[in-house]
């Protein structure tokens, strides 16, 4: 998710559990505990574009490393905070630590909470930045902050925000489910076989859904919103993997490969080949659109290897698409 939710959460889960004894500090320690596993970003600066995807959301994101630096950031506070028990300040740490990757899971990206064993959780259940998520949590963080340490409003008001939040979460596998038995039926109606079919919510909200339906030479993508009353329609995206010729055989684009887990397409544009990610979609809702959200330019380097390169994106191409999200969101 996005920082300030993760601030959030994290504030919200320090209050929780250190709030009665040291006051707003927990929300403090536990809003920048809540942003520690995304450190992970900085790999990005010094290493190449693939190895900096497999990193993200790995380790930092893990069990082990909630288990494993959470009595030490315990301890470190502990040297120069007035309040000395050091197990409270590791326990602070471990689930502002846990609670952020548990969170990461239910969107597309997922963490690898299991670490290292090779398995990303993603439920695809949430956007990575929700209005409807965290707003209503921020607003009870702040009304619980306003309050006397020993208030039994303040307490109230954090696990009001704990709850209406999980709540939310709990509700979009709900919608997801809708959603997916929706295409489900729009296929088998519209007489199309597939392979596998993968659903993910829109941009800022689980009203609009989309999916991406795998066929024997292409991937379907298409959306739909609870406000429609026309039946889904879905465009059609040639995977074109054979434009790939001898690069099959490099590391990089295995990797490359598995970090899509299988959802990707090759475009050819000025003899350039560019890989491009579907299960972020979109950055345009153009029917034949190839704005790919993640779209990388493949080359070899000096030493023969395939490297990869993210093409840049236009802001106004995503000011666009908010726009037209809005409008798609109504119905069809």
């Amino acid at each position: 998710m996005d920082s300030l939710t993760q601030i959030v959460l994290g504030a919200a889960v320090g209050e929780a559990v250190l709030g009665k004894k040291i006051g707003n500090k927990a929300m403090l320690y536990g809003a920048i505990a809540g942003t520690i596993p995304d450190l992970d970003i900085v790999a990005s600066y010094f290493t190449d574009t693939v190895t900096a995807l497999a990193i993200h959301r790995g380790f930092t994101h893990s069990i082990i490393f909630s288990v494993v630096f959470a009595p030490i950031f315990g301890w470190l506070v502990s040297r120069y905070e007035a309040f000395k028990d050091i197990k409270a300040w590791s326990w602070l740490f471990f689930w502002a630590f846990l609670t952020h990757p548990i969170l990461d899971a239910h969107t597309t990206w997922g963490t690898q909470l299991f670490w290292p064993f090779d398995l990303r959780l993603a439920f695809k259940t949430i956007f990575v930045i929700d209005p409807i998520y965290t707003l209503p949590f921020l607003v009870f963080l702040i009304f619980a902050m306003l309050q006397k340490r020993t208030s039994p409003k303040r307490r109230l008001y954090n696990n009001m925000g704990l709850w209406i939040s999980s709540s939310y979460l709990v509700l979009t596998f709900f919608l997801k489910w809708v959603a997916f038995t929706q295409f489900k039926s729009a296929l088998k109606a519209q007489d199309i076989s597939y392979l596998q079919i993968d659903t993910r919510p829109s941009p800022l909200n689980t009203i609009l859904w989309s999916a991406n339906i795998e066929t024997k030479d292409a991937y379907l993508l298409g959306h739909y919103s609870f406000f429609d009353t026309q039946p889904i329609t879905f465009e059609s995206y040639p995977k074109n993997h054979q434009l790939l010729g001898d690069f099959i055989k490099d590391e990089s684009v295995q990797r490359m490969i598995a970090i899509s887990e299988g959802w990707y397409t090759i475009t050819k544009k000025e003899d350039l080949l560019y890989f491009n990610d579907l299960r972020f979609g979109l950055l345009s809702l153009a029917p034949k659109s190839q704005n790919f959200v993640f779209q990388y330019k493949m080359e070899r380097n000096d030493y023969g290897k395939v490297q990869f390169t993210e093409a840049p994106k236009d802001k106004r191409d995503g000011k666009k698409l908010l726009a037209d999200l809005w409008i798609r969101i109504k119905g069809n």
